[in-house]
């Protein structure tokens, strides 16, 4: 790695730590600390998804137009504003407008950092950059809410302000970290004449691959990630019996499998079809809701059901590390020239709406319909695979297998690679 990626790397890591540091607690903070009620707790929760909906579309083009750096500086400055607003807030509308800043700068310095990768990375070197950002990530959210855990009190609102002042302090910092950063140049479209905003959509919609990439992508965090902390959960308790602390465990199995395979598993995809893996992830993830399902209706042992449901999260963590190294440079590699921020960005909000709408439907039906839960994730996971076959028609060789490009930059969108390779010296 080049002194740009390792900066880009701390960005992602601290940019984890701040999400894990607070928003575990935030329900705690609103409900119970500053004593506004479940109901206002329960809407700050759902202001961070509508404000990264509402501000991802635009992010896209600004990445597109102005780069990915400045963006992600500007999104540092309004979550540190929204974190430090945060923790001296009383009132519900300051409260709500805190979370709505917060929510905001989080969301957008997803694909901005992810668009970063892409610049100072190669065809070659992008999977392997990609897999580093989803390692430190995950290390971030883990540490991240292991130390605001031990610094919060309850009883002390000074304990939450002064974890909101230290998210705000580290966001700042991290805006002099990712100033530093001495990005390649990179092709933009902002001085194309003609070049709108609803013109660069219309392109990205335009191009079947990405369009059916996004489908894809719906599944995958819909019926994974939107499905962790909601429905699985809750099936968990109420079918299969488990406890908080077993709860817990099945949690810290899933960020120990990934921490442990992830670069093992690199190994092993990085030389394969891309959509062959994604497709290989689905019949895993398959197989979890299966075992899912014998912890909740097997009518084993409690110790059986216990650990059948942590090999659960176990088997969802080996796919999510499969998945890290493919998914988010396969985004890149569809990106025509310039337009990897676009793309980034439409990719963040389908990741967003699947992660809103995910815990909607599963949370009710894993709390009250228990085979039917299961049965409908393991289609869904089936179809995750029939997908991924489905996308690989429509991708190039040297998109679905990008060790296959001659240059070191690989051809994005139909662009010849050696137009690309001059653009960006």
């Amino acid at each position: 790695m080049g002194a740009a990626m390792r900066r880009i790397h701390v960005g992602n890591a601290l940019s984890a730590f701040g999400l894990g540091f607070t928003v575990p607690y935030l329900y705690v903070y609103v409900a119970q600390v500053r004593g506004l009620g479940s109901v206002t707790a329960g809407l700050v929760l759902a202001v961070f998804a509508v404000a990264a909906l509402v501000v991802l579309p635009f992010a896209g083009r600004a990445i597109v137009r102005r780069g990915p750096q400045p963006v992600l500086l500007a999104a540092l400055v309004t979550a540190a504003v929204g974190a430090l607003s945060l923790g001296v807030s009383g009132q519900a509308g300051t409260v709500l407008l805190s979370a709505a800043a917060l929510g905001a700068g989080q969301a957008v310095m997803q694909p901005a950092l992810a668009t970063m990768i892409v610049d100072c990375s190669t065809a070659e070197t992008r999977s392997r950059a990609f897999a580093m950002q989803f390692f430190l990530q995950n290390l971030g959210l883990g540490v991240g809410g292991l130390i605001g855990g031990h610094l919060v009190d309850t009883s002390s609102a000074a304990s939450f302000t002064l974890l909101f002042a230290i998210e705000a302090a580290m966001f700042l910092v991290l805006v002099v970290v990712m100033a530093t950063v001495r990005m390649p140049h990179a092709p933009r479209v902002g001085a194309a004449p003609g070049q709108s905003a609803k013109g660069s959509w219309k392109r990205l919609l335009g191009d079947r691959a990405m369009v059916q990439l996004c489908v894809l992508g719906f599944v995958l965090f819909f019926a994974c990630y939107g499905q962790f902390e909601s429905g699985l959960s809750a099936y968990g308790v109420e079918a299969a019996g488990i406890s908080t602390s077993a709860l817990g465990t099945a949690l810290a199995a899933n960020t120990l499998v990934i921490v442990i395979a992830q670069f093992a598993v690199l190994r092993f995809v990085e030389r394969r079809k891309r959509t062959r893996v994604i497709a290989a992830v689905g019949l895993i993830w398959a197989v979890a809701w299966a075992v899912a399902g014998y912890a909740g209706l097997g009518h084993g042992s409690q110790a059986m059901a216990t650990a059948a449901f942590i090999s659960t999260y176990a088997l969802f963590g080996l796919g999510e590390a499969m998945l890290s190294p493919t998914v988010a440079p396969l985004v890149a590699d569809l990106a025509p020239t310039g337009m990897a921020g676009q793309y980034n960005s439409a990719f963040a909000l389908v990741k967003q709406l699947a992660l809103a709408v995910g815990p909607a439907v599963g949370g009710p039906l894993g709390a009250s319909l228990h085979a039917p839960y299961i049965v409908i994730f393991v289609l869904f996971s089936l179809g995750i695979s029939v997908l991924a076959v489905r996308l690989g028609r429509q991708l190039t060789d040297v998109q679905n297998q990008p060790w296959q490009a001659k240059s070191r930059v690989v051809t994005q969108g139909g662009a010849p690679a050696g137009s690309v390779a001059a653009a960006e010296a």
